[in-house]
């Protein structure tokens, strides 16, 4: 999937549906604090492995949140700076 904006005027269609990138940023950020919090939380009980893991899954949704932002600017690009809801 290229990284840009959405054909203008398209809302959306069953076979291609709208991004929601606000939501998809939301869950990214979440996903990043949790993990992180978790992987802490493991090294100080001397629980490494699981650590590790979790820290790659913070790195992986903090990889997502990059990629989404860079399609957010383009989408408002795009679009001349029009302003989204969550689920748009």
């Amino acid at each position: 999937m290229p990284i840009g904006a959405q054909p203008p005027g398209r809302r959306g269609t069953v076979e291609e549906p709208y991004s929601p990138l606000n939501l998809r940023l939301i869950l990214a950020a979440f996903g990043f604090v949790v993990c992180t919090v978790l992987a802490v939380l493991l090294f100080r009980a001397g629980w490494t492995v699981p650590g590790w893991l979790l820290l790659a899954w913070a790195a992986v949704a903090l990889v997502d949140i990059v990629v989404v932002q860079f399609r957010r600017r383009a989408r408002r690009r795009a679009e001349g700076g029009r302003d989204h809801s969550l689920f748009e």
